[in-house]
């Protein structure tokens, strides 16, 4: 089997006049999760839906498991499970009776089934669940039963589209677990998500941003080699007075909130980090402490958009 798996080549898809996604060109490899990382918008879904053959392509190419997105589509479904963004089961029916289906609808052989059933939901941990029914069961593990069903033919390639909006975290964390074990098989993956946490558990990334991607990489190499600026953390309060404070400053070129703190960034944070003590403590805000780290992703990837936005709005 070709070590690569995914193929997309300057792909885009217009609406009318509305271009939801413009260029975008990556490739997954065998055995591989692959993220794409974006708000809501951006153009994730849309390209899944491309890849799946499930619409067609304004311009560029594509392949996946080798079958060309435009004239083999039947082929791409019936070798790869798919998990949209929104629950698609059948809550009336149990979670057997939900398998069985989708495993009839994937071409399993019949006498195959119920073994295969035993076997799969064994591994996403729904074994003593098969009585019950999809819509009695909580977030968690409906996503994993959706997981079970579109592994059901043992698919060579999973398309998950955001597959654990709404999950509790520690949920999300098994389903997580669980993905790194497919992968570690040789199933290649592509999730998307807007969780920045779940993008740093990916192998490389991209995030994509008004239809295009706008930064590719390993979470690793988007920290060291995307970021422009420094940042800072200030443990301060009340924390949105500080905020308007430092926007209205222009001491960084973006403050935002991170947890209980505030994240500044800018070009040149240690001449900044001289002037915020008195700036703060003069409109009433106790600064308990402001130091330089090192960029989270979501620090990286706010920077990117900012970037991009700049660049559509700068003048000619």
């Amino acid at each position: 089997m070709s070590p690569l798996s995914l193929s997309a080549e300057q792909l885009t898809k217009r609406f009318d006049h509305f271009t939801a996604v413009e260029g975008v060109s990556f490739s997954v490899q065998r055995g591989e999760i692959y993220g794409l990382l974006g708000p809501n918008g951006a153009g994730k879904t849309t390209t899944i839906r491309m890849l799946l053959g499930l619409l067609r392509p304004t311009a560029g190419q594509g392949t996946v498991l080798g079958y060309d997105i435009v004239r083999q589509p039947e082929e791409i479904r019936r070798r790869v499970g798919y998990v949209s963004q929104k629950f698609s089961l059948y809550p009336d029916l149990t979670v057997a009776e939900n398998f069985n289906f989708y495993a009839g609808v994937y071409g399993v052989a019949r006498r195959s089934i119920s073994a295969r059933r035993g076997d799969t939901l064994a591994l996403v941990g729904l074994a003593d669940q098969e009585p019950v029914r999809a819509a009695s069961l909580p977030g968690g593990a409906r996503q994993r039963l959706a997981l079970a069903c579109a592994l059901a033919h043992q698919p060579d390639f999973l398309f998950l589209d955001e597959p654990t909006a709404g999950v509790d975290p520690i949920s999300r964390r098994a389903l997580w677990d669980l993905l790194y074990a497919l992968a570690a098989s040789g199933t290649s993956i592509l999730v998307t998500t807007h969780y920045m946490d779940e993008a740093e558990n990916c192998y490389r990334l991209a995030f994509i941003y008004q239809g295009r991607i706008v930064a590719e990489g390993t979470a690793r190499d988007m920290k060291e080699q995307q970021m422009q600026g420094q940042v800072v953390e200030l443990d301060c309060e009340p924390l949105d007075r500080a905020l308007t404070i430092l926007r209205q400053a222009h001491l960084f070129d973006e403050a935002a909130l991170y947890g209980s703190t505030i994240h500044a960034i800018g070009p040149d944070a240690q001449a900044a980090l001289v002037q915020l003590p008195g700036l703060l403590a003069d409109q009433g805000v106790t600064l308990h402490s402001a130091e330089v780290i090192a960029p989270s992703l979501e620090d990286v990837f706010i920077t990117r958009l900012r970037h991009v936005d700049q660049s559509v709005h700068s003048p000619a």
